[in-house]
């Protein structure tokens, strides 16, 4: 009867902590694997979509009546779901309602269409809105408190990246560099680390791959130094045009064209017409043979811009799939044509266009850098910090995510820009 009495005088604060471990252990279980599993599935089929268009040229015909399907389809049921990445900034930012679990399905087959067909997207956007949306319907299981919500979708971000390109670090400090530019969520590093790297393990359970790049050694010279900051100043150059111009293209479709179904539909014939006129396969899709030659063999001179052009058609009119592995493709075609100054260094001037272009194109340096050496290896990771910031300051106040907030101004920006959105900066 004493011990009864004694366990019943135990203040139920003490029992808290374990309860709030165990509570947090089950989210970081079910996002990973959920997250993960969907990567995995999403990887697999983008992998057998993109090989049947390689396969069958005429597919790229059909690109126009494919974004109309995807326009229709988006303008009927999913109006509150088409702001895609944004949604997710802006739930986080100032939280309203939970995320529809249809975002998820909605841009898997989405960007499986605008692939399959043939439009130059990516693929970190379908995993980070997956991962989001997945991560988020726990607050329908469980009452959690609004910091809580927000932080589940930086966890589903973090888990959608790292499982999508393999690399957790990376994924890791994306998901809490992205929201706010030049300001860290840094007591979310360690939740976000564990949700990337168990998501990652359970895509790579189900034994799915990842691209492999080559390592990076160097010598530093005076030319290599003079190349770095031209290519990392010209990354921040060409990302900040490309956010300008994909955002421009999005509203110049929406100005004349009124029926949102129609808008894919001519950015799909554009590109077709492109095709018709002899542009080479090679810049539809992700792009990833060219990336990966890239390291290796001179690319044609106009590569990064026709990879541009496609880009900014397919993503401003309204295909879905997201812009970071064309930004890739400019980046590391970019760093490319450097190799014509310095061409031992060839591989290493596209390992930094690869990922400067990124960093400027989506505020996320350090992220990039990380990225950088997950991906090449940590031999040139200081040239890897140099490049990415120096694209991030000279990328200014643009962003390929519209709802990013300006925590701290840049170099050479406005400072009335703070705390504004990239959308409100004129």
């Amino acid at each position: 009867m004493e011990n009864s009495n004694l366990s019943s005088n135990i203040p139920k604060s003490q029992f808290q902590p374990l309860s709030f471990g165990i509570q947090w252990l089950i989210v970081f279980l079910w996002i990973s694997f959920f997250v993960g599993s969907a990567s995995a599935i999403f990887l697999f089929a983008l992998e057998k979509v993109s090989q049947l268009r390689e396969l069958n040229s005429w597919l790229v015909y059909w690109l126009p009546m494919a974004g109309f399907c995807i326009g229709w389809f988006y303008f009927h049921y999913g109006k509150n779901v088409s702001k895609g990445n944004n949604l997710l900034l802006e739930e986080i930012h100032s939280p309203t309602s939970i995320i529809p679990i249809r975002m998820a399905p909605f841009v898997f087959l989405g960007t499986l269409m605008t692939h399959l067909f043939g439009g130059s997207a990516g693929r970190e956007g379908t995993a980070v809105q997956m991962g989001g949306a997945i991560a988020h319907q726990l607050t329908r299981l469980i009452p959690f408190q609004i910091k809580d919500q927000q932080t589940l979708i930086i966890l589903g971000i973090s888990a959608g990246f790292a499982s999508v390109f393999g690399t957790p670090l990376a994924a890791t400090v994306f998901s809490i560099e992205v929201i706010r530019i030049g300001e860290y969520r840094w007591r979310l590093f360690f939740p976000a680390l564990i949700t990337a790297y168990l998501s990652h393990w359970v895509c790579l359970l189900w034994g799915i791959g990842h691209s492999h790049y080559p390592k990076i050694p160097f010598e530093l010279s005076r030319t290599l130094i003079l190349c770095l900051v031209g290519i990392s100043i010209l990354s921040g150059l060409v990302a900040r045009t490309f956010s300008l111009v994909v955002h421009k293209v999005s509203e110049w479709f929406s100005i004349w064209i009124g029926y949102s179904p129609l808008r894919p539909l001519v950015g799909g014939a554009i590109i077709v017409s492109l095709v018709g006129l002899g542009l080479n396969p090679i810049y539809l899709g992700l792009g990833l043979p060219t990336i990966q030659l890239a390291f290796h063999s001179p690319l044609p001179m106009e590569s990064f811009l026709l990879k541009f052009l496609l880009t900014t058609v397919t993503i401003g009119s309204g295909f879905k799939g997201g812009e970071v592995t064309p930004l890739f493709f400019i980046g590391a075609s970019l760093g490319n044509l450097f190799g014509f100054f310095d061409p031992t260094h060839l591989s290493l001037f596209v390992a930094i266009g690869f990922i400067s272009v990124f960093a400027g194109a989506s505020n996320t340096p350090l992220a990039s850098a990380i990225m950088g050496i997950e991906l090449f290896g940590w031999e040139a990771g200081v040239l890897f910090f140099f490049s990415t910031w120096i694209a991030f300051i000279f990328s200014g106040h643009t962003s390929i995510y519209q709802s990013q907030l300006i925590g701290k101004t840049k170099f050479f920006s406005k400072s009335q820009d703070l705390g504004k959105k990239i959308s409100e900066i004129k």
